[in-house]
Order: C-alpha cells, then structure tokens, then sequence
C-alpha cells in the first residue's frame, strides 16, 4: 500500500505542472481578445484626443467625428470617458468640447522638453555618418546665430568654426535662415550693419536694388539657404529651419563641407537630407505643418 501511494503521489506531481501550463495557456487564449478590445479602445480614445488637438483644441461633435472619421454616437462615449479622466471639458454655452486641464498639464510638461539641441542631436549624428559633412545646429544668441552642438566626421573638413562660434547673418547660409524666417527688428538692424561693413565682392552676390529683402524672400519662398564659398573660401553649406510647437523659428540645422565634393543645391542629396532632419526634428518639437 505505501508503494501505490507513492505512485499515486508521484503521478500527481508528475501531472500537475503540465495542468498548469494548459490552464494558462486556455486563460491566454481566452484573454487574446479581450486584450485586443481594450488596446483598439485606447488607440480610439487616442485618436478622439489627437482629433481635437488638430482641431485647435475646441471643436464640435460632428466636427470631431469627422476628423477620426468615426460615428458621432462612437465618438460621443469616447468623449465621456475622456471627461471622466479630466482630459476633455465641454463648454456649456456652446456645447463644444474642448482639452481639458490634464491634457493641457501633458503638453506643458511635453513642451519643456522640447529642446532644440536635445532634439537635433540624433540629426546631426545621421548627417555626419550617412553623408560624411561636419553638421551642427545654432540658435540666435545675443550677438547672432551661434553655434551650440557640433559633429564632424572622421575625416573633418578644416574650418574655423566651433561651439560658441557666431555666425554671419548675411554670408552664412545658418544666417540667411534666421533672416529670412525670423521677423525680428535687432536682427534686420544686425544685417544692415554687416552689408554697411561688407566688401564690394561680397555685396555684389547681393541683389543691387533691396539686397537683405531679396535675401528674405528667396529664403521664405525655399524654406532653407545655401551658400558657395561666401562665408569661408572653399567651404560650402546649406540649412534648414527648425521651428517649435508655435510655429517660430528656434533653430537651425545646418551640414557643410569642402565646396569640390559637396552639393549645396537645396533639391541635391545633401539638401535634401538636412530639409529632411529638420522637419522631423520640427515635429518632435511639436511643429505642426498648416494643412496637416
């Protein structure tokens, strides 16, 4: 007797683990679609939330349902849930819905993250390996765009630039963009001082007639500058613009290299990348294109 009862146990032990494991694997299964539900609820939720904010933050419910492309009766439950978690608000008088104070708390929290520098460092690195360009990134510091990170590649091209370096608002394609994109009276009185104290060679890449209204115009109409041996003899460049949650240009990207094996054409390979990295870098900024 003792021996069957041994065996009995043994069997039960043996048994046990694998009646586990098809338990848990019956709960998985049975769970599957239930998970499913709630993460396709979530991303609904999500895209309620995303419509309203593209909406400017205020919008109907037929307007809103319109922008998800859902039902309003779907969109109507979502919103309530939304209410519920503070996240949207409705306006009493108008019946429209509109971000409520968590949802505002998100985007401050998300907007002092929002760091040029922070945010364009990741670009600079992409240009500099995929491209083999010195790139780096400036924003407008007291005395003109100055320069704040920096990369190079293995093989650096000579140039007197640096961290901290300022550059010329008029003769470097880093300045052109703050010019042209940058409605700021020190920075015109800036440029009018530079084209006072520039040599005649250098004025004379300049429109004759409104030469820094010339300059602003053909840098808006682009959305990027390039420059050829202008700002350093052998060296060429090209920028883009970064811009933030408000529309405003906070920064400027920019890869430059000896003029003998670089494009500077805004539509050349080159180009093309840093317009590139800097409407993404834009978007992590919370830049929103007009349209979009």
């Amino acid at each position: 007797m003792p021996s069957e009862t041994n065996e009995d146990e043994a069997t039960m032990t043996t048994q046990a683990p694998r009646t586990r494991k098809i338990t848990q694997a019956a709960k998985t299964a049975r769970d599957t679609p239930a998970r499913r539900q709630r993460v396709q609820s979530a991303q609904t939720g999500m895209a309620v939330l995303k419509g309203l904010a593209r909406l400017g933050g205020r919008a109907s419910l037929s307007g809103l349902a319109a922008c998800v492309g859902e039902s309003p009766a779907k969109v109507h439950r979502y919103l309530a849930s939304l209410i519920e978690e503070g996240l949207v608000a409705q306006d009493a008088a108008t019946q429209q819905y509109l971000l409520g104070a968590e949802a505002m708390m998100i985007g401050v929290a998300a907007m002092r993250q929002a760091d040029p520098v922070r945010v364009a460092g990741p670009a600079l690195v992409r240009l500099r390996e995929s491209l083999e360009v010195t790139s780096f990134v400036a924003v407008m510091g007291n005395k003109g765009p100055t320069i704040i990170r920096f990369e190079e590649p293995g093989l650096p091209v000579t140039v007197n630039v640096r961290v901290g370096s300022v550059m010329s608002l008029l003769w470097s394609s880093t300045g052109r963009v703050f010019l042209g994109l940058l409605d700021d009276t020190r920075v015109l009185a800036q440029a009018q001082e530079e084209l006072a104290h520039a040599e005649a060679s250098l004025r004379a890449q300049l429109s004759a007639n409104d030469p820094i209204g010339a300059l602003r115009r053909d840098v808006q109409a682009a959305r990027c500058a390039s420059v050829r041996d202008t700002n350093l003899k052998g060296i060429s460049a090209v920028s883009a613009p970064l811009f933030d949650y408000t529309g405003k240009l906070c920064g400027v990207l920019t890869a430059l290299g000896a003029s003998g094996g670089f494009d500077a054409t805004p539509d050349g390979p080159i180009g093309r990348a840093v317009r590139h990295e800097a409407e993404a870098a834009s978007a992590l900024l919370g830049y929103r294109l007009l349209g979009d």
